[in-house]
């Protein structure tokens, strides 16, 4: 009896039982050593940290409500991520987490981030607790003045932070990411993948 064809059919079927790593479109890091964990208040006055969002997918973005361009087009974009997922969507919570804690109070935050889709929910804590979960997330972000007097615009960085339900941190999204691609991520991490 010749045992080279059974070893092969041992070995095809070892290769089969290996799964390939998922395929995000958008860059994996995970595994990543920072953005564990942020204990910012909801805009409805409620203390909020990831764990309570276990079981979900969770797109964190840093931004602020005046923002021009980055911010609203980025909060349209996840709207139309939800779309895209149906019912999956129920299993996704965007939070927005805003840079500007001296405009941005609760009821603004409240208005803006249900304006995109009811579910959002704006994120918010005082100067030194915004700048040390944007230290953990590795966010930049600084002050530029304004063309009027007390006037200030914020730059800062532009991607998105996806969490799988588990609570572990594993995608950044790119600003300008199509929301189909978007979308094919978080089907994928809402998987188990």
């Amino acid at each position: 009896m010749n045992p080279l064809p059974t070893l092969i059919l041992c070995i095809a079927l070892l290769f089969a039982g290996c799964s390939q790593p998922p395929s995000f479109k958008s860059t994996d890091i995970s595994g990543a050593d920072w953005g564990k964990e942020l204990a910012l208040t909801d805009h409805h006055g409620q203390p909020r940290r990831l764990a309570d969002f276990k079981g979900k997918a969770v797109v964190v973005f840093f931004g602020y409500t005046q923002c021009p361009d980055v911010c609203p087009t980025t909060l349209s974009s996840m709207q139309a991520v939800l779309s895209a997922l149906g019912d999956a969507a129920g299993r996704v919570q965007v939070l927005f987490v805003t840079l500007d804690p001296a405009r941005d109070s609760a009821q603004l935050l409240a208005e803006y981030v249900t304006a995109f889709h009811p579910s959002f929910i704006g994120l918010h804590g005082d100067e030194a607790t915004t700048a040390a979960v944007a230290k953990d997330f590795k966010v930049f972000y600084a002050r530029q003045a304004g063309t009027t007097p007390g006037s200030y615009s914020i730059d800062h960085s532009t991607g998105s932070y996806v969490f799988d339900p588990q609570g572990r941190l594993r995608l950044l999204v790119r600003h300008g990411e199509t929301p189909d691609n978007v979308a094919a991520d978080l089907k994928l991490l809402l998987a188990g993948k």
